[in-house]
């Protein structure tokens, strides 16, 4: 299975990183984290990257056959958009977290016709919310959005709500929930530690102080 694939090789090059309550990461969003996702470690590993491109070329022909450009979001969906665009043989554009302060301004970088429907790829979903206004932005410009792809989600709930309060389907290679018992057949975690990184996921702020 492609899912337990992809997870094995993200735990294999060291991608995936789980510590203890003593040791937590912190995001961005303010999330206490024992688990930390670096996706893009993946680009140092050909054979890793192509089982990821071609992982997502086969969801594209099966779920969106009608995709008519790549996007990637900088920086990280940036070289995975464009391996796939390569297979492909389509074009690709790459959507910035905000728009340049000089030059012509533009936050999407390459040729977006009006109307051109789109796949957006990410490298990892964690609370949706960058990923969601990479959507916006393209939309903005009058692409189609018909779709968005990553390597990983963390299965947060709020995820599932933002794509379809924006009515637009969402597909990851492998998440958190696939992993995590790989994690520990593999013995990356302890089996003690398995229902913590569990409710965590419910809850990703159960280690959050507010």
């Amino acid at each position: 299975m492609l899912a337990r694939e992809i997870a094995e090789s993200l735990l294999k090059i060291k991608a995936v990183t789980i510590v203890d309550e003593d040791h937590l990461f912190t995001w961005v969003s303010g999330i206490k984290s024992p688990v930390y996702c670096d996706n893009r470690m993946t680009i140092s590993y050909p054979e890793v990257r192509d089982k990821i491109a071609e992982g997502f070329v086969k969801i594209i022909k099966e779920k969106f056959p009608e995709a008519e450009i790549i996007a990637g979001t900088a920086t990280a969906g940036i070289p995975h958009a464009a391996w796939v665009a390569q297979k492909m043989s389509l074009p690709m554009v790459y959507v910035r977290s905000s728009a340049k302060e000089h030059g012509k301004g533009k936050q999407t970088e390459g040729v977006l016709p009006v109307g051109a429907k789109v796949v957006l790829i990410e490298d990892l979903l964690s609370t949706g919310g960058s990923s969601i206004k990479a959507c916006e932005a393209l939309i903005n410009e009058g692409a189609n959005v018909v779709g968005t792809l990553a390597i990983f989600s963390y299965n947060f709930a709020q995820v599932d709500q933002l794509f379809r309060e924006m009515e637009i389907p969402f597909v990851t290679l492998t998440d958190y929930k696939t992993l995590l018992p790989i994690a520990v057949e593999k013995g990356y975690v302890p089996n003690a530690s398995l229902e913590t990184l569990k409710k965590w996921s419910e809850s990703p702020r159960m280690f959050t102080k507010e």
